[in-house]
Formats: structure tokens, C-alpha cells, sequence
């Protein structure tokens, strides 16, 4: 997915604990960068999910028969 840089000044009213958090975890330096990086995250993991979803129907749709061999899965 191709985005075109375009930054634009925002006005936002955090919860200062969660963006510290955030921070922390991302290993980033400053608030921005921190917003920036999970927001990269959160684009990423929709296209993954996007493309498992797809793989998923497919492989259902294909008529696979599924046996359970471990005898765990109820009928």
C-alpha cells in the first residue's frame, strides 16, 4: 500500500500513560514518532489480516475435507 507523505499539524488530547506506554514499547524517542509508528502498525497488521482472510475462504471454498486425526474436534 503506497501512501503519499503529506504531514499535517494535529491538535490531540492523549492519555498521557498510554503514550508513555506506547513509547516504551515501540523503543521510540518522541510522541510523534511513537503516534507514527503505531499508526504504521496498525496499517500493517489490516493487510495481513486482509490477506489471511482471503487465504482462509480460499482454502474453505477449495473443498479440502479436514480430517481430525487427534479426535479432539466434535462433530
Amino acid at each position: 500500500m503506497s501512501l503519499v507523505i503529506e504531514k499535517k499539524r494535529k491538535h490531540l488530547i492523549l492519555t498521557q500513560s498510554k503514550l508513555s506506554l506506547a513509547k516504551k514499547i515501540l523503543g521510540t524517542r518522541t510522541e510523534t514518532e511513537t503516534i507514527e509508528k503505531a499508526l504504521d502498525t496498525i496499517i500493517s497488521e489490516a493487510e495481513k489480516n486482509k490477506i489471511a482472510l482471503k487465504a482462509t475462504e480460499k482454502f474453505m471454498k477449495s473443498g479440502i475435507e479436514i480430517k481430525d486425526v487427534f479426535g479432539n474436534l466434535e462433530d
